[in-house]
């Protein structure tokens, strides 16, 4: 009786080429041209739904997975957006809409925040991850269990 491949299962380390693609096609993430991403399945390396995608898979399965923004990076949270004077930013800063600045919380975790307003007066800044509140959908083909 012939036996089937090995199947990533929690506690594994793989390795995955993937596109990561929004529901109207636009790619917003690829491994395309790169080495192929590797994490452990189980240590929240990675967002939880390509973690689910990947288990069962075996080297060189391919799948699309479909991730809800619950299982990916969840919903946008209005409290997460702030106003900030102008005059509060480091004087080196020239906010533009788009840009990625640091944050240093008092604990030392870091946080990246996005500029999307800019007036004479104030800065808006956004704390959820640009994924945040939106569906994704990965290409996934498994290259490896390590």
């Amino acid at each position: 009786m012939a036996q089937a491949g090995p199947q990533a299962q929690q506690g594994d380390t793989v390795r995955v080429h993937y596109t990561g693609k929004f529901d109207d096609e636009t790619v917003f993430d690829s491994s395309d041209g790169r080495d192929p991403l590797e994490f452990t399945l189980g240590q929240g390396q990675v967002i939880p739904g390509l973690e689910q995608a990947v288990v069962g898979m075996a080297p060189g399965d391919t799948k699309t997975a479909t991730i809800p923004m619950d299982d990916a990076y969840g919903p946008h949270q209005a409290e997460m957006v702030m106003n900030v004077d102008r005059g509060d930013l480091p004087p080196n800063i020239d906010p533009q809409v788009g840009q990625q600045l640091q944050s240093r919380l008092q604990d030392g975790q870091v946080i990246v925040l996005t500029v999307t307003d800019v007036t004479e007066a104030a800065v808006t800044l956004d704390a959820n991850h640009p994924l945040a509140g939106k569906d994704l959908v990965f290409d996934i083909e498994l290259v490896e269990i390590a």
